[in-house]
């Protein structure tokens, strides 16, 4: 056997391996105040948000039975789906410049993962200890101690993942009835099934999974580097000055002793979420936390060494050379993500507040009535996109003389949706074969909101 073939075999084992699981070390410094400040706020924003009211109503609500999502003073329709397209390819042209920025920054701050794993491990060290009382802890057998210490962190992780699970349901519900309904255990199959769901899910990748998430399946681990160039930021260790490494006291010249500034601690290592060594080169496990930069700092701090032997840097600047943060790909970021905002800004800015929709009886080609009257038959709805109730002039057009007979003002509640029956009437010399007709919708207190709608109207053949 090859001694390639000898070298892959323990790495091909290692696949098969359970994982190890990973006991991070509690550090502080400039990145983990940045993490914890991170995370309180997007924490605090998902539990909020729901409870915020707007008019009466609740501020952020995704109601799919009613087909309405309400965002503050605005309601969307279905109709309205492509602003979500156009928010979507923000979000992900916002992640491309980021990322082509600062490598992995939205994992390491701001990843849902990342957020609920911190809260998850916060728990963890409250209940548990440190990281060395954690893992003698794991290692003892079971007593009285032990047993409640990790029934304590398991009651936190439930409550915390079913409180999460109820305000991700409180989402698309008013999170205030499903309070009531919860108290009363009046919940309906699909609202506690996506509770529940969404709450294991939490307890799942929060709690258990952690790393093994970013590791294996997300997805952006795998195509991030496309996005890097030398001239992103990422975080390195400074292989030139740290090597050789090794342990020494601080009063040993390390000069004299042939030793770089790294004392080969593995604190680095300790700190690390996802238990990679930066020492190795840039990995697509690293999730750009910096944490191991804050435990590096803190021991060239104790050594009396500079800071920066692990440290967001660019491999050009590694390199010695200048790096640019004005090129190519930025700029076309940028413009993308520039264009983008400014489209939707104006869509929503000129946006309609009424949505005009024309359905013809299908049934009935079209009706000879007393007079030589022809007439047609139509369903008009009318859905009023503001939040106050407003009236409408319904008008027809298109052929000589064509009227309508039926409601030809209507009153539609803010939020709501008219469905009116209508029918257009001519004299049957004006009516032959199909033709096209538009009906339109005035607003009656403001004559430019106009709608426009096409149908057809159908007579005798001539």
């Amino acid at each position: 056997m090859s001694k390639a073939a000898q070298t892959d075999q323990p790495r091909a084992a290692a696949l098969y391996e359970s994982a190890k699981k990973i006991y991070p070390r509690e550090i502080d410094g400039r990145f983990a105040k940045l993490s914890k400040l991170a995370t309180y706020a997007l924490l605090g924003l998902f539990y909020a948000v729901p409870w915020l009211m707007w008019d009466e109503r609740q501020a952020f609500l995704f109601d799919l039975p009613a087909r309405k999502f309400y965002l503050l003073g605005l309601t969307l329709w279905p109709q309205d789906f492509i602003y979500l397209a156009w928010l979507l390819m923000m979000a992900a042209f916002t992640l491309f410049f980021v990322t082509a920025l600062a490598g992995r920054l939205w994992c390491g701050f701001a990843c849902p993962q990342t957020v609920w794993t911190e809260a998850f491990i916060w728990m963890e060290q409250w209940t548990e200890g440190t990281r060395s009382q954690r893992m003698k802890l794991d290692e003892a057998p079971w007593s009285w101690n032990k047993l409640r210490r990790k029934g304590s962190k398991q009651f936190l992780w439930i409550a915390f993942s079913l409180w999460t699970g109820f305000t991700f349901v409180g989402y698309f519900m008013p999170i205030r009835q499903l309070g009531v309904d919860i108290a009363a255990l009046n919940v309906g199959g699909w609202t506690l099934f996506w509770g529940l769901f969404y709450g294991f899910a939490t307890y799942g990748n929060a709690g258990y999974m952690r790393e093994q998430v970013c590791k294996y399946m997300c997805p952006y681990a795998r195509f991030q580097s496309a996005m890097f160039d030398k001239d992103t930021l990422i975080i390195s260790y400074d292989e030139t000055r740290g090597e050789p490494r090794g342990g020494r006291k601080r009063s040993v010249d390390r000069q004299k002793e042939g030793l770089g500034d790294c004392i080969d601690c593995t604190l680095c290592v300790q700190v690390c979420p996802t238990g990679i060594d930066i020492r190795d080169g840039l990995q697509y496990d690293c999730i750009a936390c910096a944490a191991c930069i804050d435990a590096c700092d803190s021991v060239m701090d104790k050594m009396d060494y500079p800071r920066g032997l692990v440290r967001y840097t660019t491999e050009h600047s590694m390199e010695g050379k200048t790096s640019r943060v004005l090129r190519p790909r930025m700029i076309v970021y940028a413009a993308l993500l520039a264009i983008l905002m400014t489209a939707l800004i104006t869509s929503m800015v000129t946006r309609t507040p009424v949505i005009l929709d024309v359905i013809r009886d299908r049934n009935t080609l079209y009706r000879e009535l007393p007079g030589d009257v022809i007439e047609n038959s139509y369903t008009v709805k009318i859905i009023n996109q503001s939040n106050d109730a407003r009236s409408f002039r319904l008008s027809v057009a298109g052929v000589p003389g064509l009227t309508l007979d039926g409601a030809d003002e209507v009153t539609v509640d803010g939020g709501d949706v008219l469905s009116q029956p209508v029918r257009a009437r001519t004299h049957r010399d004006n009516a032959y074969g199909i033709m096209n007709i538009t009906f339109s919708v005035t607003a009656a207190d403001d004559e430019s909101v106009v709608v426009i709608e096409e149908s057809r109207f159908l007579g005798p053949t001539p």
